[in-house]
């Protein structure tokens, strides 16, 4: 009985510990399995449940449903609903925050998550685009902007790029603030304009063959006759 009790506390002094981590702190945790990364950004989008999950990332639901919990003890989904089935009680969740992964921060997790990140945001983006260049959404409005730039940067110019990237994603989720802070004062112009701000900072392929001077052969020296 006092060691249940004694497990019981260590039980509730790690849920404390948890609940004190800064997002980040949650984050990084929670991100050391490739499994929290998918369900944590399918969450991102809408609500799911733990069965839909396991359909979805075609995955036991026993492994589902752990994960599922983990994410939610650090606090980054929270439950949204429960509808019957079966005789059971499904429940649904999604995430509490909009995850958002600073360079130096995305350093620190697992290569195999960062490439399970990296795809998922590329995949978006490529669906994204296609689907707006083919309502014709994309040059609806005046206000687009597209721009494609390699430039040969030195080590401390890669970081710098990768800050400027950050605060430019930073600022672009203010604007999002400040537009529901208008809308709640009535201050708005009455316009819902979904947009995408899709940012990318790589190693780029392009350029390789440019910047590598290809050697020219020597000429041959003709034999002079005798």
């Amino acid at each position: 009985m006092a060691a249940k009790k004694r497990q019981t506390r260590g039980s509730a002094g790690r849920e404390s510990k948890e609940k004190k981590l800064s997002l980040n702190q949650k984050l990084l945790k929670a991100m050391a399995h490739p499994m929290r990364v998918q369900i944590l950004d399918l969450m991102n989008e809408r609500e799911w449940s733990p069965r839909e999950l396991q359909i979805e990332l075609d995955e036991g639901l026993s492994q589902v449903s752990y994960h599922v919990k983990v994410l939610r003890d650090f606090e980054l989904i929270e439950g949204t609903k429960t509808e019957p089935r079966r005789g059971a009680v499904e429940h649904y969740y999604r995430a509490m925050e909009r995850a958002f992964f600073p360079s130096g921060m995305a350093r620190c997790i697992p290569k195999s998550a960062q490439r399970i990140i990296g795809n998922g945001i590329l995949e978006k983006i490529d669906k994204d685009v296609g689907a707006s260049l083919k309502s014709g959404k994309f040059y609806e409005r005046e206000d687009w902007h597209a721009s494609w730039t390699p430039l040969d940067l030195d080590g401390q110019g890669c970081q710098d790029a990768e800050e400027l990237c950050d605060e430019f994603v930073k600022r672009y989720l203010a604007l999002g603030g400040q537009t529901t802070q208008r809308r709640a004062n009535g201050e708005g112009d009455g316009e819902h304009i979904w947009t995408t701000a899709a940012v990318l900072v790589f190693g780029s392929e392009h350029g390789k063959t440019e910047a590598t001077p290809t050697k020219k052969k020597p000429k041959r020296q003709r034999k002079k006759r005798a």
